[in-house]
């Protein structure tokens, strides 16, 4: 399984989630919840999600460092500022966020129940190979921002 390792960006492994809940949610009917309050907690959550990712990107660019999830190796500096003091993966905390507000908006347990698969994935395949990394390229400078700042939230 390693060979799934750093080889689907996250913003595309986030799209085949949101497919696969799309199709989920046409085998269960949806719980019934007034129209204008799913899209208004969609909208929330959307807003969130998107919030989050932008602010990690900007962070990294500020930086002068890749943005580039299929390549940790090449990092430059190790971003430990902004919203990088609250998750150390703000851009993934993102993505979960847009699939809640898509499972909100399809207001559909079983697509609900896609997001926590999603982190599943990107726990396994792409951030313990990125935590790998940047281990080996920031040592005690890393282990240290690990102890203070959580994983996701």
């Amino acid at each position: 399984m390693s060979s799934l390792e750093l080889k689907i960006p996250p913003p595309v492994v986030a799209v085949c989630f949101a497919l696969f809940m799309w199709q989920a949610s046409k085998l269960v009917p949806p719980m019934d919840l007034p129209f204008g309050l799913r899209v208004s907690v969609a909208i929330v959550l959307v807003t969130a999600g998107l919030a989050m990712s932008i602010a990690g990107v900007v962070s990294f660019r500020r930086a002068r460092t890749t943005i580039n999830p299929t390549k940790p190796t090449a990092a430059s500096a190790l971003v430990s500022t902004g919203v990088y003091r609250f998750t150390r993966n703000p851009m993934y905390v993102g993505l979960a966020l847009c699939l809640m507000a898509w499972a909100t908006f399809l207001s559909n347990v079983l697509a609900l129940l896609l997001v926590p698969l999603f982190v599943s994935y990107i726990n396994r395949f792409q951030i313990i190979p990125e935590e790998r990394a940047l281990l080996q390229l920031f040592g005690g400078e890393y282990t240290a921002y690990k102890q203070l700042v959580r994983r996701w939230l």
